[in-house]
């Protein structure tokens, strides 16, 4: 015999889990006292806020392939977790967030932060449930590993009553995970989209997703090579795809350069693999008509579901992205000049001018790029600094990105948290903001505790630098609730035990970041970034008077 919380928790070593993510309350301490035991095996990252923890939970599974845990209490504990969920569903990435509940004997009476969980979470989250009888916690959660994984993978959401926690059962723990194949496509469905590319003269593979696998993305590569088809990575996928490969003409994301949007305009055959076209995937449904497309779309996603959900393709395809990819057969068209046509222009868009600021991270990016290591993680929340690790970076095989789809800021330090506990030998550096940076700063703590410190880099500029372009577009030189007032980083992360610069000067960069990188207690550095230096090609004052001038013409 064993309670509901020590069943709960032998299930999960047993799946393999290794990483917990959360922050303890009361509702849930018999899944606490479970975890006491359990440690090397499957250890409790104690984080300072439910939001952090969920994004490390989002970012885990992101990285790792396997379902990202957090664990939160009930009521306020649940709802700063939100945040993690939306982010993982945007992302399509496995993550599974144990809630604490009310007992049973008191549910649907408002008791003290109870909360419907499957109303809150359904629409939100892949799944939510709520286990009442503890015999029921090894098939409920098999069902969302599961869930978790197959299909579009997404988060699932349990609820754990507390008394079923405290519960004796004699229920048997799980021994392991199902093992569930990707479906492969049909032989005729191949061949078919083979020969609508092979008939094609302007081809384009689109890909997404996290799905992937290194041997799913060699065999991709190595068909988009041996094609000379141009290859396009939904927004913030770019690290599944080899930037280096001749292949590789850019991002469909925030900010599409116009030789992206003029390759997915343009292309007349379309080989979608893993996106779920996304507004930034398509420049706000623009770039192909809704709901049937001018051009000739192939559609292959591992879930039916997926498949004719915003655009009617010609040819879809149900199968995960490793199968199909394995199973791609070389074509052959006249299309080279329009592959280094898209080839050329990613490559001249590295070109920038100087930044009218303190610290220019035109330089700054051409540094990084140069010093990192090959397998380095970069880590991003959300804010016009993006643009820096996510177009002025050459993502190679092994190099990864976790940035999230949903625009989420305070992403970023949470997520490095979670890339150095994954792979504590690999170099992790953070972009942030200065305020995507006050998000979640507090998780410091949880790196210091942890013994997971990254790099990270705020770009303080002391604005909210995408409102303020949005604002300064909109209602030019009224400005209105985008101006930062900031603490000294340098000495909040040394609090921490962090090692923390200010960095002044572009020149200066290069030895502070080497310093950083050396550090064995992880590094805060502060760039200076001027206002002005709101986007790499369009000053602040600029952008303010192409605004006037257009306002004035009215």
């Amino acid at each position: 015999m064993r309670n509901g919380g020590r069943l709960l928790v032998e299930s999960l070593v047993a799946l393999g889990a290794t990483k917990g993510f959360g922050v303890p309350g009361e509702s849930y301490l018999a899944v606490l006292d479970a975890l006491h035991d359990t440690k090397d095996r499957l250890d409790f990252v104690l984080c300072r806020n439910e939001g952090g923890a969920a994004f490390m939970a989002a970012a885990w599974g992101k990285l790792t392939g396997q379902p990202g845990l957090c664990f939160v209490t009930r009521g306020p504990g649940a709802t700063n977790a939100a945040i993690g969920i939306h982010t993982a569903m945007q992302d399509s990435v496995p993550m599974i967030l144990f809630v604490g509940q009310v007992g049973t004997d008191m549910k649907g009476r408002e008791a003290f932060q109870e909360i419907d969980y499957p109303s809150v979470f359904g629409a939100m989250a892949k799944w939510a449930v709520e286990i009442d009888d503890a015999d029921r916690i090894p098939e409920i959660l098999a069902r969302a590993w599961t869930t978790a994984l197959t299909g579009r993978p997404g988060p699932v959401v349990i609820a754990l009553p507390e008394d079923m926690l405290t519960s004796l059962t004699d229920a048997t723990p799980l021994t392991g995970p199902a093992r569930i194949a990707e479906p492969a496509p049909e032989a005729g469905a191949l061949d078919q989209a083979l020969a609508l590319l092979a008939a094609a003269q302007r081809p384009l593979i689109l890909l997404g997703g996290c799905s992937w696998t290194g041997a799913g993305r060699a065999a991709l590569q190595g068909f988009a090579e041996a094609s000379d088809i141009p290859v396009v990575a939904a927004f913030r996928y770019q690290d599944q795809f080899d930037n280096f490969s001749r292949c590789y003409a850019g991002e469909a994301g925030v900010g599409m350069p116009a030789h992206v949007k003029a390759l997915v305009r343009e292309a007349d055959v379309i080989l979608a693999i893993n996106t779920r076209f996304g507004e930034m995937t398509t420049d706000g449904y623009t770039l192909l008509d809704v709901p049937v497309p001018v051009q000739r779309l192939i559609h292959v996603h591992a879930s039916d579901r997926e498949i004719g959900k915003v655009y009617q393709p010609t040819l879809g395809i149900q199968a995960g992205p490793n199968a199909f990819a394995a199973a791609l057969r070389p074509v052959t068209g006249g299309w080279a000049a329009w592959r280094a046509q898209g080839r050329a222009a990613w490559d001249a868009g590295f070109d920038l001018p100087p930044q009218p600021s303190p610290v220019d991270m035109g330089p700054v990016m051409a540094h990084v790029r140069a010093v990192l290591p090959k397998d380095a993680i970069l880590t991003n929340g959300a804010g016009n600094f993006t643009v820096w690790p996510n177009k002025f970076y050459k993502f190679g095989p092994k190099a990864r990105l976790l940035a999230p789809q949903s625009g989420a800021m305070g992403y970023g330090v949470p997520a490095a948290v979670a890339a150095k506990l994954a792979f504590p030998d690999r170099t992790v550096v953070c972009f942030a903001g200065d305020g995507d940076f006050q998000m979640t700063c507090q998780e410091l703590g949880t790196a210091m505790q942890a013994g997971a410190q990254p790099v990270i880099l705020i770009l303080n500029n002391g604005i909210y630098g995408t409102i303020r372009a949005h604002q300064e577009r909109s209602y030019p030189a009224r400005v209105s609730g985008t101006t930062l007032e900031n603490p000294d980083f340098v000495l909040l992360a040394q609090s921490y035990g962090f090692h923390a610069e200010r960095v002044e000067r572009t020149e200066d960069f290069p030895a502070a970041f080497a310093r950083a990188r050396a550090s064995r207690t992880g590094s805060v550095l502060e760039l200076v970034i001027s206002p002005e230096a709101l986007t790499p090609r369009q000053t602040l004052s600029q952008m303010r008077a192409t605004a006037e001038a257009a306002r004035d013409k009215r």
